[in-house]
């Protein structure tokens, strides 16, 4: 028999309540009312009542669960067991996966691992049940996940990452300061430096790692900044994408570890190293949102470079410790997963961080290059598909990525002058190289990334600087 002296389903919801940090149950309540009206002969429903029925309806629908099981079940055990306040429900849900897999899991990620590598074959009302489950933690997640949306990734990849739609608050037109105004920075601390038309920014990592998103209008252009701290990349893309503009902001989810966006009209999530959605009535839309160039450097490198740039206050609208190094301490310090993926590859080390570079509208192929080998060749050609480039790395470790259009250089001063293998000079700015006959050749988008992340999404990637 289950533990009677607290109702399993205020124990499902005060376990919710915990993951979130709050200190009331009202809004879990209010939903917790909304599903119990249901009727409870689902499949579905007999996996909530795991969650939030009283001790007998949830053993009585353990039992059914149990008499009819199927393979199929699997993911909406696996996550109920994620959520579940009950030991003795987590112990029968864990023996009837391991039963079904035919070996013994000692940790949730192993089960997860096994569950990826199988044929995806989900059960019909996967996708009701994850809309049912999670809108006890959010109203917002019901429409995520209903069974009438496309969804062109695997829905038990869609994981909860422990926060509500937007519970980390993106910055929407942030305020903005001058560098002579930024005396919290110091000149060694990490910022994401974008340069759009000539308006130079600068986004420390300190403050995105709290927030994950900006949205902005930046050099005339509507753009969003997407930080995934788990996956280590910052990404910029230009919001409005045939005559619409995407609003963006964080769906709660994430995918491969890689957090996913959703947009406000739609309620469709999106891929953020993909830069499309993947779940919702705008799968199906062919949108991809253009890229523009991030180069991670330091405050003091970017203000040398850009004494016009302005650079994000501190003054945000939100209560956090912005200090250098604070926000995700832990998980940086280590090669540790907080969210596991299908598969790693190892010839690098999980947190190697890569520069990314893909150019979807000239080739499928992606490239990842380790920021160690392009700190140590700092002028460095590729191609990706038809489009030749070269990498220019300077003393910050700072990528800058500029089409070559057949020229090929071999050096530069690491400021401003690069010379091409007739020793002609090149100046070098944010959005183009400039050479001696007027020549110009443009920049290219790119970011960094952690290697599991780009790898996980891209797994036929390319890959150079491996030791």
């Amino acid at each position: 028999m289950f533990n009677t002296s607290i109702p399993l389903k205020r124990r499902i919801l005060k376990k919710i309540a915990t993951l979130l940090t709050i200190s009331s149950l009202s809004a879990c309540a209010q939903n917790e009312a909304e599903i119990l009206v249901l009727p409870s002969d689902s499949v579905v429903e007999q996996f909530i009542d795991l969650l939030i029925g009283t001790e007998a309806t949830a053993e009585a629908a353990l039992d059914r669960i149990e008499e009819s099981w199927q393979s199929s079940y699997i993911p909406m055990a696996l996550e109920s067991l994620s959520l579940s306040a009950s030991s003795q429900i987590s112990k029968r849900l864990n023996d009837l996966i391991a039963a079904e897999a035919g070996q013994d899991f000692n940790d949730r990620n192993k089960i997860f691992e096994w569950l990826w590598s199988q044929p995806y074959n989900p059960h019909p009302d996967y996708a009701e049940f994850k809309s049912r489950l999670y809108r006890l933690i959010d109203p917002a997640f019901e429409i995520y996940f209903s069974s009438d949306r496309t969804a062109h990734i695997r829905l038990d990849e869609v994981r909860w990452g422990g926060v509500r739609q937007d519970g980390i608050p993106p910055l929407r037109k942030p305020k903005m300061i001058s560098v002579d105004e930024a005396t919290y920075l110091g000149d060694n601390d990490v910022i994401f430096g974008i340069s759009v038309n000539g308006d130079h920014r600068a986004y420390p990592k300190r403050i995105l790692a709290w927030h994950e998103m900006f949205e902005d209008v930046v050099g005339d252009e509507a753009v969003n900044g997407v930080y995934c701290t788990l996956c280590g990349s910052m990404i910029l893309y230009k919001t409005i994408h045939d005559g619409t503009e995407y609003r963006l902001g964080t769906s709660g989810f994430l995918y491969r570890s890689n957090k996913v966006m959703y947009d406000k009209k739609t309620q469709s999530l999106w891929n953020t190293l993909q830069g499309k959605p993947v779940i919702g009535p705008l799968a199906d839309k062919d949108i991809e949102l253009e890229r523009l160039s991030v180069v991670t450097s330091t405050w003091g490198e970017w203000k040398r470079r850009h004494p016009d740039s302005t650079v994000l206050s501190l003054d945000t609208g939100h209560q956090r410790d912005y200090s250098e190094g604070r926000a995700y301490k832990e998980y940086f310090g280590t090669d540790k997963l907080m969210f596991n993926v299908p598969k790693l590859d190892r010839r690098l080390p999980n947190k190697t961080e890569v520069l990314a570079l893909i150019f979807p509208d000239q080739s499928d192929e992606t490239l990842a290059i380790t920021a160690d080998f392009l700190a140590a060749h700092p002028v460095y050609h590729d191609s990706v598909g038809p489009q030749s480039f070269v990498v220019l790395t300077d003393a910050s470790g700072a990528n800058r990525i500029y089409e070559t259009d057949g020229v090929m250089f071999n050096s530069w001063d690491g400021i401003s002058t690069v010379l091409d293998e007739a020793r002609g000079e090149w100046n070098l700015r944010e959005d183009k190289l400039t050479g001696p006959n007027g020549k110009e050749l443009m920049r290219l988008p790119a970011h960094r990334a952690f290697w599991f992340a780009w790898k996980a999404v891209y797994e036929d990637t390319r890959l150079v600087g491996q030791k």
